[in-house]
């Protein structure tokens, strides 16, 4: 079995984003109010503008530190553990219910599609009292995959 060779392929906006629309696993970073990082896993989409969506509360620490720093960076990752995955740098900001319920609309045809019950769902949103982060992207890193560096004698 041959080694697997770390890949690292620089892609312009359009590649990125068709990367990104198909991967809904992501690890959020946001930075505290000590400055340093706080790592939430979220499941994310991309919407019709190109922002990269994620669920959350407002009392949830993702949320408060976006409010307060609007700098956000998220990990796409690939379905597969060892698969292909990017950094994204944006800025975000958080939407609220009730101004956020068709915004998780969108949210959620961009992850799963069509549900069969629009209006439950809008309900379940607002009973839920659910907030939206959305980050606008500013860049991104290559498409990276893990494995040894390209020039390693093995």
């Amino acid at each position: 079995m041959s080694p697997r060779i770390a890949t690292a392929q620089q892609v312009d906006r359009l590649e990125l984003l068709d990367f990104l629309r198909p991967r809904h696993h992501g690890l959020l970073a946001t930075t505290r109010s000590d400055g340093r990082p706080q790592l939430s896993p979220v499941a994310c989409g991309v919407d019709a503008e190109s922002r990269i969506l994620v669920s959350t509360y407002p009392e949830r620490a993702k949320a408060r530190n976006a409010r307060r720093d609007d700098r956000a960076s998220i990990c796409v990752l690939s379905d597969d553990w060892d698969g292909p995955y990017v950094q994204v740098d944006g800025h975000a900001e958080v939407l609220d219910m009730p101004d956020a319920v068709e915004d998780f609309v969108e949210y959620y045809r961009c992850i799963a599609g069509e549900h069969p019950d629009w209006d439950e769902y809008r309900q379940a949103m607002h009973r839920q009292n659910k907030s939206l982060i959305r980050i606008h992207i500013d860049r991104w890193g290559p498409i990276a995959t893990g494995g040894f560096p390209p020039d390693h004698q093995l």
